[in-house]
């Protein structure tokens, strides 16, 4: 059984296939896990509000969101379920909102009310007291994917899945019985495929059948702010504008910063670049929701894209998650918003329906929960120093997050070969000196662990080297 794709569907799609009997094998194209589409998004785990009534999306979405804290209680991921506030500063706003409301009621949303002026401001005082009114979702919360990706797929590993980096799939072939892939001078053999690769999805489901919808990617822009700034706000935030166009998002992010975004724009082809004009979009929207939100605090931008699908016939949206089956290959095309939120959802969705094919049993060994890192800034004072018999926890690398070398030996072990991996796994590098300082150590810790030079270290990818 293979799962093409690192990102958090084929994450999750390897780790629910490690639930039955099965020999499971993730191949991604990159260096590293989480380096696609997983890698830049809003964080948000969502309500179900917004969500077309009796889809599966709308299904996978509700019971989601309220099964998210056990799930990541059992990965242990860090998980704020802080709730969302939608808020409208005119009618027309409101009246979306309200259709928003009986949307999730319809839906099966959980606790959800509208709030008036006052109920909001008590929430969240520093939005205008202009405000019409706002929808309140409990369930609603945020997370960081890197780590939820890392921590799938290192549950997956624990219940026996093989994981194959460097490994970009160029070519499936039907054979008796199954289906050869290629990859450079490796080929596999397997019954069975669960097509996972984001952006690549829909050409790889081209070499085994015709599919009835293609990829139109659109990027967007984020900005993210200290966490001086963080006392700002306590919810996720949502903003309905009066006129047709996208909104403003602001999330309290787990790490204590507030991510602001995203804008939406034409893709330009280079992945994960920025627009000075959705910069200052979002600068604009931002001073009408929160005047008082301290743009001058901005340590970081950053660019993402998403696979919006598409019918080939008649080139229109598609509204619902977009799973293709043709035999035993299986394919997640053009999954975005919220693809977070239903991510082991659909995982387990597209693991039933492969076993359902194959005919093999549950595994009994199944164990689903995952021991992660050691966050050392987390640790009462007398775990610390606990943890400080092994020196290396004693040594400070980055001082913006509290970062030992301790956890970045941690983080090169569990799979990180490049700067930004080690930073997605900790989080060195993404506070208020964005590496300045603690770059050269990570740097140094890297090439000594992976028994290279500091010239062999990249930051994000081929030919992204630091050093010349």
């Amino acid at each position: 059984m293979i799962v093409i794709g690192g990102g958090l569907l084929g994450a999750f799609a390897a780790r629910n296939l490690t639930r039955y009997k099965l020999k499971t094998a993730l191949l991604e194209a990159r260096e590293d896990l989480c380096t696609g589409i997983s890698r830049a998004n809003t964080a948000i785990v969502y309500s179900g509000c917004d969500t077309k009534p009796g889809t599966l999306k709308t299904t996978m979405c509700v019971r989601g969101s309220q099964n998210f804290a056990q799930l990541c209680m059992d990965l242990d991921v860090r998980y704020s379920p802080c709730g969302s506030l939608m808020v409208a500063f005119g009618e027309s706003g409101a009246n979306i909102l309200r259709k928003k409301f009986r949307n999730g009621i319809q839906n099966g949303v959980q606790g959800i009310k509208i709030l008036s002026s006052r109920e909001i401001l008590a929430l969240e005082p520093n939005i205008p007291p202009n405000v019409h009114s706002g929808l309140f979702a409990p369930h609603a919360g945020t997370v960081m994917p890197w780590e939820l990706c890392f921590a799938a797929a290192e549950n997956a590993t624990d219940n026996g899945t093989e994981i194959h980096l460097n490994t970009e799939v160029t070519q499936i072939s039907r054979i008796d019985k199954g289906y050869r892939l290629t990859s450079g001078g490796k080929q596999f053999l397997t019954r069975s495929i669960i097509n996972c690769a984001g952006m690549e999805s829909y050409k790889l489901h081209k070499m085994v059948s015709e599919p009835k919808v293609r990829i139109s990617p659109s990027a967007g822009d984020y900005l993210v702010l200290d966490t001086t700034a963080r006392s700002h706000i306590s919810h996720v935030i949502f903003h309905e504008p009066e006129e047709k166009g996208k909104g403003l998002t602001l999330v309290p992010t787990v790490d204590g910063n507030i991510l602001i975004g995203p804008t939406e724009r034409p893709d330009d082809g280079e992945y994960g670049a920025t627009s000075q004009e959705g910069f200052a979009q979002l600068k604009s929207l931002a001073a009408e929701v929160m005047p008082s939100l301290p743009m001058d605090q901005v340590i970081r931008g950053f660019g993402a894209v998403r696979p919006n699908p598409r019918y080939i016939a008649d080139d229109r949206s598609v509204n619902d998650f977009c799973i293709l089956e043709d035999g035993a290959f299986i394919s997640l095309i053009g999954i975005k918003t919220p693809g977070l939120t239903c991510s082991d959802e659909l995982g387990r969705y597209v693991a039933d329906k492969m076993a359902q094919k194959l005919g093999v049993p549950e595994n009994p060994d199944f164990n689903p929960r995952r021991i992660g890192q050691i966050r050392f800034s987390d640790l009462s004072f007398n775990d610390r120093a606990r943890e400080t018999k092994d020196p290396a926890y004693a040594q400070i690398v980055c001082r913006c997050r509290g970062i030992s070398e301790g956890e970045i030996i941690d983080a090169v072990r569990r799979g990180a070969v490049t700067v930004d991996g080690v930073k997605r796994r900790t989080g060195s590098g993404s506070g208020r000196c964005q590496g300045s300082f603690c770059g050269q150590r990570v740097i140094e810790i890297l090439a000594r662990e992976l028994e290279c030079t500091p010239k062999d270290i990249i930051k994000d990818g081929g030919g992204s080297y630091i050093l010349l």
